[in-house]
Parts: structure tokens; C-alpha cells; sequence
């Protein structure tokens, strides 16, 4: 492999996992007779937990450095049989947003290599199974199908990586100052700081205060490109502990269904499209699941001053119907993918005059094409009454009726059975089961008042 241009090298814990692989890799050791089962160091534990939550440490480099001579006399067959046995349990760990990001480096031609001071021989299976390139790594010296207790090469940790890897980009023809580097690990300087392109990704405190004094932005593979967290919480997750009924004393809410979305994975929800106030009847679902809930909405709520910024801090997904633009549907497979919650109203905007009161519900195929393209099931809302807290006529939802509030029913059903290759077909399915969850007198067709019908229209 020759490569002219920049690559990609990967720190693996705590980076592109989201913990420690060593617990990990350790089951899988003794699982293949390498180690003895239940053998641990005395406050391995603790040394992991600290480890997990502020980056490496002298110490804890000082073990990796000396398990080269605690594998002396081991066989290095059994621990590259380890290293695929592990493989599975590592996957599981991979930060949700890391294979994505990375995807858009493949995409544009660049080799990914896992450049991480574990051993070659443990981790090399994971990087194969995750499509990386290469891998570079410690090495163990090996004689006979045993480990000698000596390295093969230097130690891959601070400057001995950064030598590592100019080594290999060398070999390679691969230009650093065109290469990017992630790493969450100060004692990754030499290297961040070798290369033209470096990103702390979820940086231990003192890469942090670097970052910010050199202004590299810091960045994570945890949650979307700018959503922003502190101590792991995202806005959602402040946002939810507001967000409750009792927020809304003009309005009375009867909620059911909720325990048919998924507790993990990906899941799309999609609901019929009333008001503005189906924000507020939508968003108490999403407040009861307590993880993350991506939304697609139109470019002007993003383009708001106040309301803008909370969208995106949110995880909004801008769409502007008039541009034709794909990234929208893109960036929702994206949050699939990553296996997160993804909000559609697939009627696009709310009816306007005869059409907000036809029984029958169309909508668009975004939904069901995204469902068939990610495998994410489909979650039917239905929502009814919305209007009559804030009707399209109205500029600002109705927040006098503090005596006799309307009611508002949110209904949740159980995911629709899709073909997932009939997008038109499982439109209409998902909008049958929509109009199957509201009330029965939603499903009978009337003529509207002309006053109904204003109410329908957009505020002049």
C-alpha cells in the first residue's frame, strides 16, 4: 500500500473505544489457558475506573510497558487466538459516531490505521474486522510460537508512537502534515502534534487545557458533531428534567404507549403533523426515554436566533425542503447507525385547508426509506388535539385557557411491518397505523366551517 497523501491514525482506548479494552482482552486471555483464570492485579479494578474516566496515568503505562516480561514463555499463538475471541466484546465498546467519521476519511481516500500502544497481537483482529489498513502497535518478540518477555521494536507509547508511525508513513508514502491524528491521551502530544491535522477526542483534562490553549477543537465520537456535553450529560438530558406536562398548565396531556419504543438501538419514530404544538405533545415521549432523541425539522426553526442554537445543541437535523440537498437523510442514517432515536413527521408540514381534515393521512417516504436502508424499526405516533393549544392561525399557542386547558392524546404503536423495498407501500402502512391510534373521529369524513377551515392557515 502507497498512499502520496495524509492517513488517519486512531488511538484505540478511549478513543475509538469508549473504555479501557483491557478487562476485555484479559477474559479473553484466560478463556485460552494465557492467563490464569480470576488472576488480577491487587486494585486493577479501581486502576480501570480511574483510567476510564481520566486517561492514562504513569502507573498505568508502567504496567503496559512491563507485560512484555509477564508474557515471557507464553504461547504467542494462543494469544493471537485471544485476540479474536475478544474481537466480538471490543466491537460492542466501539464509540456509536467513530465508524462514521471514520467512514468520511475512507471516503475521501485516506487509509485508517489503529496506532495504539496495546499489543499487536491482541488488537490486530479488531482493527481487520473494523476495516482498518494497518495496524501499528507494541510488539512482542517471539521464538518458537513463545514470547521471549523482550519487544520487538520499540515501546509504542509518547514518543516511541510518534516514532512509530513516522516509520510507517515513510514506508508508506504517506505525508504527516496531510495526516490526522485522534487520540484522548496527553502523552499523545509527540504524535498530535506531528501531523498537520490533530483531534483530541475525548481528552483526559490536561489534553483539554492543551486543546484550548493551541485551539484544536475537542471533539467526540459519543453523540453528532455539535452536540455539546459536560460530565456526559448532553442538552436532552438537562432539557427532559424540564420538560414534563406541568410545564404546560394550558394544556392536559393523556400519554400511553410509550413502552413500545425500543429501550436501545436504533429506532425511528414518526408521527402525524397538527400543530405547532405537536413539538411540545411529541417531545413528552421523548423526555420519558431517557437517551438521546435525534429530530428532523425545516431549516427555519435552525435559522431562529435562540431557537436555532438549542435545535442544534439538541441534535436537530436541519432540512430544507427547496435545496434537494441528501444530507439530511444522510446525517438521520448517520444517527441510526450509531444506534440513536430519530424523530420524523413524514406529512412534512401541517395540512392546510380541506387536506387538515381529509381522514385519510399521506406522507412522504423519508421515513420509510430510512427504516429500509438502516433496519431501525418504525414507531407510529399519533397525535390529536394539538390544535386546539395552538392552531397554524395563531402566532403563539393559547396559554389563557388555564381553567378548562384542552386535552391533548398522544398515542404510541407497536413498530409496523415493513417491506423495506416498497417505500410508497410502507408509507402507506406507517400512515394507516398513524391514523389507527387516533381517535375514531378523526377517521370520518366531514365538511369543516369556513372558521375551521382559517384556523388551518398560516398566520399573516
Amino acid at each position: 500500500m502507497s498512499h502520496g497523501s495524509g492517513a488517519v491514525f486512531v488511538d484505540l482506548d478511549r478513543t475509538l473505544l469508549r473504555s479501557a479494552s483491557g478487562p476485555v482482552v484479559h477474559a479473553a486471555l484466560a478463556a485460552e489457558g494465557v492467563v490464569k483464570e480470576g488472576q488480577h492485579l491487587p486494585g486493577e479494578r479501581y486502576m480501570y475506573s480511574f483510567y476510564n474516566r481520566f486517561g492514562e496515568s504513569a502507573p498505568f503505562i508502567g504496567l503496559a510497558r512491563a507485560a512484555a516480561r509477564m508474557m515471557r514463555n507464553r504461547s504467542a499463538d494462543a494469544t493471537r487466538q485471544a485476540g479474536k475471541r475478544a474481537v466480538e466484546q471490543l466491537v460492542d465498546l466501539v464509540q456509536p459516531w467513530a465508524l462514521e467519521a471514520l467512514e468520511v476519511h475512507r471516503r475521501q481516500g485516506r487509509p485508517l490505521v489503529l496506532a495504539t500502544t496495546s499489543p499487536s497481537d491482541l488488537v490486530t483482529p479488531l482493527a481487520e474486522t473494523l476495516g482498518f489498513d494497518a495496524t501499528i502497535a507494541t510488539r512482542y518478540e517471539e521464538i518458537e510460537g513463545r514470547y521471549t518477555g523482550r519487544l520487538d521494536g520499540g515501546f509504542v507509547w509518547g514518543t516511541g508512537k510518534r516514532h512509530a508511525v513516522r516509520q510507517w508513513a515513510d514506508a508508506h508514502g504517506v505525508d504527516l502534515a496531510a495526516s490526522h491524528v485522534y487520540s484522548d491521551s496527553f502523552y499523545d502530544l509527540p504524535l498530535l502534534t506531528a501531523v498537520g491535522h490533530p483531534h483530541p477526542l475525548n481528552a483526559d483534562p490536561r489534553l483539554a487545557v492543551v486543546a484550548v490553549a493551541r485551539r484544536w477543537p475537542l471533539e467526540y465520537w459519543d453523540r453528532p458533531p455539535g452536540v455539546p456535553s459536560l460530565l456526559g450529560l448532553e442538552p436532552y438530558h438537562l432539557a427532559r428534567l424540564i420538560f414534563r406536562a406541568e410545564a404546560f398548565p394550558y394544556a392536559r396531556f393523556d400519554v400511553d404507549g410509550v413502552d413500545h419504543i425500543p429501550r436501545e438501538g436504533p429506532v425511528l419514530l414518526a408521527a402525524n403533523h397538527r400543530s405547532y404544538f405537536d413539538v411540545v405533545a411529541v417531545g413528552l415521549v421523548a423526555a420519558r426515554l431517557n437517551r438521546p432523541v435525534r429530530f428532523m425539522a425545516k431549516q427555519e426553526i435552525f435559522d431562529a436566533p435562540v431557537v436555532g442554537h438549542l435545535a442544534r445543541a439538541l441534535g436537530g437535523i436541519a432540512v430544507d425542503r427547496g435545496s434537494g440537498s441528501s444530507d439530511p437523510m444522510s446525517r438521520a442514517s448517520a444517527a441510526l447507525r450509531a444506534g440513536e432515536v430519530v424523530i420524523v413527521l413524514p406529512q412534512g408540514t401541517i395540512p392546510r385547508g380541506d387536506a387538515f381534515f381529509d381522514p385519510i393521512l399521506s406522507g412522504k417516504t423519508g421515513a420509510a426509506r430510512l427504516a429500509a436502508g438502516t433496519g431501525a424499526p418504525l414507531v407510529p405516533i399519533g397525535v390529536w388535539g394539538t390544535e386546539e393549544v395552538w392552531p397554524r392561525s395563531s402566532k403563539l399557542p393559547n396559554m389563557t385557557a388555564l381553567g378548562h386547558p384542552p386535552m391533548v392524546t398522544v398515542r404510541v404503536g407497536a413498530p409496523v411491518d415493513l417491506t423495506h423495498h416498497d417505500a410508497v407501500a410502507d408509507t402507506e402502512t406507517l400512515m394507516s397505523a398513524i391514523s389507527g391510534l387516533l381517535p375514531e373521529e378523526s377517521r370520518t369524513q366531514r365538511i369543516p366551517t369556513s372558521e375551521e377551515l382559517a384556523r388551518t392557515q398560516p398566520s399573516a
